[in-house]
């Protein structure tokens, strides 16, 4: 059994009460949740239904270059991901494909967690295996409330993982257009511009209508008792030896900045069996006028520019809105 005397580490548990989003960040990333995600012991759990929230309530104007037509991207996550790829005064392209079929049943279980070529995705391994480790010492110390405030909220955070792949399921999507091609702009804030292009099923199930559909009553009672054990961990974890309380102070920190370096890593954007990414290097513009002619040059076509405000009806007096 370890021991150690003239440290005092009674309230390591508040660490647990942090409001950071990187939970909630890699639930926008990967598009749901997957079940192994219980074991990456973070601050932030409570915040966890907060996903939705991501995009800090942007919702930019989309010109569709192929039909015109002039819509919002709805879809949180999705913004949210543009909005980290996307560099002021500059055009970013951005490509949608669907995700390559698992072949494997490994492969299968992780679906939610791995992307080809990702780095980041395997450094996320290193969150469940760090809770494991913990158990594990504190079991060997006889911390037996150590070992149960870890368990509360490994079952805090399967609550809420629970609850986000019952929201993440897709609904409406518009009418199917098999075999036709899209091509969108999208105007961010700060003067942030990107180009999406791939199939048009593809951009709409990353586009139009809800990412995480809104809370039944029951998931509502879920995510709020996640909640409370959370706050619950943090009043009984004074219990804890000094070494329970320092191994699960340093399990919440360490959790933290791993998994804010997997978010930070991470490349693509995961949402209902498709890939985002961006493709090339960023353009940049000096006016949003130029980018505006030149792509009214490539589409044939300058409606979508009216209606984003890019120019004015008359394109001869053409004018930056």
């Amino acid at each position: 059994m370890w021991t150690l005397s003239g440290v005092s580490l009674d309230a390591a548990g508040l660490i647990a009460l942090a409001d950071l989003t990187v939970i909630a960040q890699r639930t926008a990333l990967t598009g749901s949740a997957s079940y192994l995600d219980a074991l990456f012991i973070a601050p932030g759990i409570h915040k966890h239904q907060a996903a939705s929230d991501v995009n800090g309530g942007e919702y930019p104007a989309t010109g569709a270059l192929t039909t015109g037509y002039v819509f919002r991207v709805e879809n949180q996550a999705t913004v949210s991901y543009l909005r980290s790829v996307g560099r002021p005064g500059h055009l970013v392209n951005v490509e949608v494909l669907p995700k390559p079929m698992n072949r494997t049943k490994t492969r299968y279980i992780l679906r939610n967690i791995f992307t080809e070529e990702d780095i980041s995705s395997y450094l996320y391994l290193m969150g469940p295996a760090l809770t494991l480790f913990v158990v594990i010492c504190l079991l060997y110390n006889h911390d037996w409330w150590g070992v149960g405030v870890v368990a509360m909220l490994v079952l805090a955070r399967l609550l809420n993982v629970i609850v986000i792949k019952r929201r993440s399921v897709m609904m409406w999507k518009g009418e199917k257009e098999p075999g036709k091609r899209g091509d969108l702009l999208i105007l961010l804030s700060q003067d942030r511009w990107v180009r999406m292009r791939g199939a048009v099923d593809d951009l709409k199930a990353v586009t139009a209508g809800q990412w995480l559909r809104d809370e039944t009553a029951i998931e509502g009672f879920l995510s709020a008792t996640a909640t409370l054990i959370v706050f619950t961990t943090a009043a009984l974890s004074g219990n804890a030896t000094t070494i329970g309380s320092l191994l699960l102070a340093s399990l919440l920190l360490i959790s933290a900045a791993l998994l804010g370096l997997c978010n930070s890593l991470a490349k693509r954007l995961q949402m209902f069996g498709r890939i985002v990414r961006a493709s090339g290097e960023p353009r940049a513009y000096k006016r949003r006028l130029d980018l505006a002619k030149e792509l009214i040059q490539e589409s044939g076509r300058d409606d979508w520019a009216i209606g984003l405000g890019m120019i004015s009806v008359n394109r001869t007096t053409a004018a930056v809105m």
